[in-house]
């Protein structure tokens, strides 16, 4: 055993454990010389992974460290956070302690004697969270730099000459981590030139980019799309299938649609009514493990922005053979079933089937259709019962989900569009053919779930969890201090709970402020392949059934779902497995996803108020923090109003009560302001409010 194993072999098994290069030359007795060589042979073992050391250079493994594994999240001015993989609260990592890691890699951290009792020191990266970077191109002589958009990616790129893809100095580009320099500086090469710094559409692209968002496909992939599209279907692929060609079935969409995933049909008959929901059968065509499979696993979702859509599938799928288009035949799988006066299902089933939309619909014909529109009426003479069935099914379907404690948020959500060349937002629209299809997709979702699980079935599940017991107990706290009266145990909470509370205070100004502090409350969905539950549709059992097309725990559902009708114990064992790895990467990509969409809508949001500069508008509190206020315009479009700002020399930030309290003036969420539009930032995507008078008092 030569010096360099014994020395480790004594680190190791704790003869020298987390002693400094001295002590251990102390301990063996060491001379001048021999002190040197020990010290280089210690920094060769970190180097080589074998060992750690500190800042007080101490040597040792990570165990013996006591150190974690988790995510460092940088800050533009030098210091970070580490995220434990283990769920222990956050470390705070000073500047002097970060070491060589850059924001998003992962760690070793251990705990320290700091400033405070959550700070910690990074001992090692195990791995770089950033393979790629979305920035701006800047040139210094013959070699560039990409300075990151991520502000808390504290280092550009360095791009040597013949890696810059000819890319114009200021453009905005994607860059393709290589290497690092020994002074931890990346090095890169341009992997696309998106476009020339300020221009909108090049920055939207720069957002999508950051997000690993592409909207072409592999050619593989297109290739494969392309053969099912031209194999589209025979007599033979309908042998085993429910023909319902010849029943009334009807889609109903927005006007924008193109993935047309979902059709309907309703009838009743002695009291009972037969409501199907006919979902497009996307693993016909995307079989499992097949390059179109993998593609939409990897995306996980379509992901939708005001000028374009970035599908799971390729458009031949998406748009076309997937695609329950009017008057032509398409393959599905239908869910049937029969629901009594009190919207009980009481029998339900899944099947393979073969239908012929009627008429493509959309939701504004539907409910004009049901407000016996005149020209509407005599478009659609056919469709007049059903529909005037279908909204009385609905009405039982809402009634019986709000006796069960469905928690309705009522809540408005922006749809942003860019029609010729302009940024459009709509005013908020909901009408009954939008509740009609969000209870009839609820109710197959849930219907299935639930067939599935009598079965005992590997699925992905859409759950949603109760509120915490802290966060319920904060709501409760805060419900208090603005003289609610509450009923409810914060540590059993239920659904009903929560609804009841909303219809109490209908009519009442608090409404709206308790409304969003209840959102603040409650845990976000995910899809998992454990049930618990449904906390916001008070449903044991639910699932993502009706989206195939752009969702791929739908796609995976419906492939599980066939496969058990004729090979159910093949099945369980063939994807018990993989319904858990299905699960969290497509919770991962809606994560990412929604976070994208976030981003560009905010850009277009700034692009649309840069032109009501100066404009006055009624708005509520929708946020409140330490640094000013959120605002809500009655068009869903957020604003900012910064603490300086604010008529008040001193405020303070009272978080469980969500308010900002001044000497004489104070703010609190919901509560109604007149504001002006002050400007926009480009660079925070922002717009930027004033005060102008404050309306009423939440």
């Amino acid at each position: 055993m030569n010096a360099k194993q014994s020395i480790l072999q004594k680190i190791k098994d704790g003869t020298f454990a987390l002693l400094t290069d001295e002590e251990i030359a102390k301990r063996l007795k060491l001379g001048r010389k021999e002190s040197l060589g020990l010290r280089d042979i210690l920094r060769a073992l970190v180097r080589e992974g074998e060992l750690l050391s500190d800042s007080r250079y101490r040597y040792g493994t990570a165990e013996q460290f006591g150190a974690k594994k988790g995510t460092f999240s940088g800050n533009e001015r030098g210091f970070g956070f580490v995220i434990p993989e283990d769920g222990t609260p956050d470390l705070f990592i000073p500047r002097r302690a970060v070491k060589n890691a850059l924001h998003g890699d992962t760690v070793l951290v251990i705990p320290v004697r700091g400033r405070s009792d959550d700070e910690g020191e990074i001992l090692a990266v195990l791995s770089r969270g950033y393979t790629e970077l979305v920035g701006t191109f800047r040139r210094e002589g013959k070699i560039g730099y990409l300075h990151p958009d991520e502000r808390k990616y504290t280092r550009d790129v360095l791009i040597l000459p013949g890696k810059t893809n000819n890319c114009p100095p200021e453009s905005k580009a994607v860059a393709k981590i290589t290497s690092f320099r020994p002074d931890n500086t990346p090095v890169g090469e341009i992997k696309e030139v998106l476009g020339e710094k300020g221009d909108f559409f090049a920055e939207e692209l720069s957002l999508i980019r950051a997000h690993h968002l592409y909207e072409t496909f592999p050619e593989d992939v297109l290739e494969e799309a392309k053969k099912q599209e031209d194999r589209f279907f025979d007599e033979k692929d309908l042998r085993s299938r429910l023909d319902l060609r010849g029943e009334l079935i009807i889609t109903i969409d927005g006007e924008d649609t193109r993935d047309i995933d979902d059709a309907i049909s309703v009838s009743e008959k002695d009291g009972i009514f037969s409501l199907g929901v006919h979902i497009a059968d996307v693993t016909h065509y995307v079989t499992r493990n097949s390059v179109l499979d993998q593609e939409a696993f990897k995306r996980g979702t379509s992901v939708y922005f005001p000028d374009r859509v970035l599908p799971m599938l390729p458009p031949a799928l998406s748009n076309g053979i997937c695609s329950l288009n009017e008057g032509v035949e398409r393959l599905t799988l239908s869910c049937l079933m029969q629901v009594d006066r009190s919207g009980k299902v009481v029998k339900g089933r899944i099947a393979p089937s073969v239908i012929r939309s009627r008429h493509r619909m959309t939701y504004t014909e539907v409910t004009k259709l049901y407000e016996r529109d005149e020209e509407t009426v005599k478009k659609y003479p056919d469709l007049v019962e059903m529909i005037d069935t279908a909204v009385r099914l609905t009405k039982i379907l809402k009634d019986a989900r709000s006796a069960k404690g469905g928690v309705a948020m009522d809540l408005k959500e922006a749809k942003i569009l860019y029609v010729d060349g302009k940024i459009v937002i709509p005013e908020y629209e909901r009408t009954i053919s939008h509740e009609l299809i969000e209870q009839f997709m609820v109710l197959a979702n849930e219907t299935v779930a639930t067939l599935m699980t009598e079965k005992k079935m590997p699925f992905v599940y859409r759950v949603h969890e109760s509120p915490s017991e802290e966060k319920a107990k904060d709501f409760v706290k805060f419900l208090s201090e603005a003289g609610v009266n509450v009923k409810f145990n914060p540590a059993k909470v239920t659904p009903f709970d929560y609804q009841e509370l909303l219809r109490s205070l209908e009519g009442n100004a608090l409404y709206p402020l308790v409304n969003r502090v209840m959102l603040r409350s409650m845990m976000k969905a995910k899809y998992s392949a454990e049930n618990v539950g449904h906390f916001g549709l008070a449903s044991e059992c639910y699932c993502h059934f009706t989206s195939p097309i752009r969702r791929y725990p739908d796609l995976c559902i419906h492939r599980i779902i066939k496969e058990s009708l004729s090979r159910p114990e093949e099945t369980k064992e063939k994807y018990k497995n993989f319904v858990v790895e299905a699960a969290y990467r497509s919770s991962e990509c809606e994560r990412n996803a929604t976070d994208a969409e976030r981003d560009v809508d905010a850009l277009y949001t700034v692009a649309y108020m840069q032109d009501k500069i100066g404009e006055t508008f009624e708005a509520t509190v929708s946020g409140v923090t330490s640094f000013g206020l959120f605002a809500e315009l009655d068009n869903t479009i957020e604003g900012f109003l910064p603490v300086e700002t604010l008529p008040d020399d001193y405020y303070e930030f009272i978080e469980e009560r969500f308010q900002l309290r001044g000497t004489r003036q104070s703010f609190r969420l919901g509560e109604r302001l007149l504001v002006q539009v002050a400007g926009v930032d480009w660079g925070m995507r922002r717009t930027q409010f004033k005060l102008l008078a404050v309306l009423d008092q939440a």
